[in-house]
């Protein structure tokens, strides 16, 4: 019988249709895209796999094997190879994340291999922002300087912790997560709100493509809560992000998070889609 489809691991030669899948849908592929943008395909460089589902001679759908497996437009078809291949190989990554269909689909395939997962976030709206919000940016934000990553550091890290349920720097030390929030810093997409040698409000854009740019690691701090902070503070990052970084800001959130859904909705976001996270 023919072959007419398989997977297969894609490299520069497939730049073309990759950036094809990946721009039909900016808003949900910006973090693939950002990856491949500022790398290209060549595993070593881009730090993980893209994987290519192949079916009667064109790329049909992408999944993103690295620190987390990301399908991209991928029927049932292309998710059942992709889970074979993904469980043939252990679990290399800390999280699936995707449309909610394919991530369901493919944790089906992958549970009675893997094991149980940590956490599962069922349902996390992806929001989108194209406009300069209505509501009045907080002045005090501003692009975190070098100088001041040690007082970022310990910021990024109680944010993580909270969202994740995990330190970041259990495993390593932190080593490879001080080295993305430095990367960040000198990319100049830190930004915060820093009183008294102490972060009051925090986000970085994680992710940048001409199309579009995505806000994550929003963190207020405990004592700071409940002042509007979240509020002015999104929309000064908003309104820095859609001044030159891209035309579209999007950012993803908890379903259950119901205090920084009603602050993103003040400030203008509104609701695009929706990806599911099994976290490891």
């Amino acid at each position: 019988m023919l072959r007419t489809s398989s997977v297969r691991v894609l490299d520069e030669h497939d730049r073309e249709a990759v950036h094809g899948l990946l721009d039909a849908d900016p808003v949900g592929n910006v973090f693939v895209s950002s990856r491949v943008r500022a790398t290209g395909l060549n595993t070593a460089r881009l730090g993980a796999e893209l994987w290519g589902y192949v079916e009667q001679g064109g790329i049909a759908s992408l999944c993103y094997s690295g620190a987390n497996l990301v399908p991209v437009n991928a029927g049932p078809t292309a998710v059942r190879k992709f889970a074979e291949r993904a469980r043939e190989r252990g679990r290399r990554c800390s999280s699936i994340v995707g449309p909610i269909p394919a991530v369901n689909d493919m944790w089906d395939r992958l549970r009675p291999a893997w094991g149980p997962a940590r956490t599962i976030r069922a349902n996390q709206p992806v929001l989108e922002l194209s406009e300069y919000p209505a509501v009045e940016p907080d002045t005090r934000v501003r692009q975190v300087q070098p100088h001041e990553l040690s007082i970022l550091y310990p910021a990024c890290v109680a944010m993580f912790t909270e969202e994740v349920g995990v330190p970041p720097d259990s495993g390593d030390g932190g080593a490879l997560y001080r080295a993305r929030i430095a990367e960040l810093v000198r990319s100049g997409r830190a930004l915060a709100r820093i009183e008294n040698g102490r972060v009051v409000f925090k986000a970085e854009i994680g992710a940048v493509t001409p199309y579009a740019c995505q806000i994550q690691g929003v963190w207020v701090h405990p004592e700071h809560r409940g002042q509007g902070h979240a509020v002015h503070g999104m929309a000064a990052v908003a309104r820095w992000a859609l001044s030159g970084v891209a035309p579209r800001a999007t950012l993803y959130v908890n379903d259950f998070n119901t205090p920084a859904r009603a602050a993103y909705r003040r400030v203008g976001f509104r609701e695009v889609g929706a990806v599911m996270s099994v976290l490891f």
